[in-house]
């Protein structure tokens, strides 16, 4: 199965800039479907970025998330090579994790 992360991470001299794509509904459980029921809520709760097993980015969210989330971001202190390591958990126990090269 495919991740449902894309991410690209590029380092230009001490700054390292981050863009992430993570597929998910996204779905607050205030929104019905076409029978007039509640969609159940299914949110991203935890978002992890490490870099070299240390927490670069870590984003606690809820509802308020759209669906498909976009990231971008930017830190100190990686180079070119460099393991970026990107997980994220929702609220209905299911987790996904990938990892890039930084370039």
């Amino acid at each position: 199965m495919a991740s449902s992360i894309r991410v690209r991470a590029t380092s230009n001299g001490d700054i390292t800039e981050v863009q992430t794509l993570i597929q998910h509904p996204m779905d607050t459980g205030l929104v019905k479907n076409p029978a007039g029921e509640l969609i159940p809520a299914h949110y991203i709760q935890q978002l992890k970025f490490e870099c070299n097993g240390k927490d670069v980015f870590v984003a606690d969210w809820g509802t308020a998330v759209s669906k498909d989330p976009y990231v971008k971001f930017s830190f100190k202190g990686a180079k070119k090579g460099d393991e970026l390591k990107i997980s994220w958990t929702d609220n209905k126990g299911a987790s996904d994790t990938t990892t890039a090269k930084i370039a």
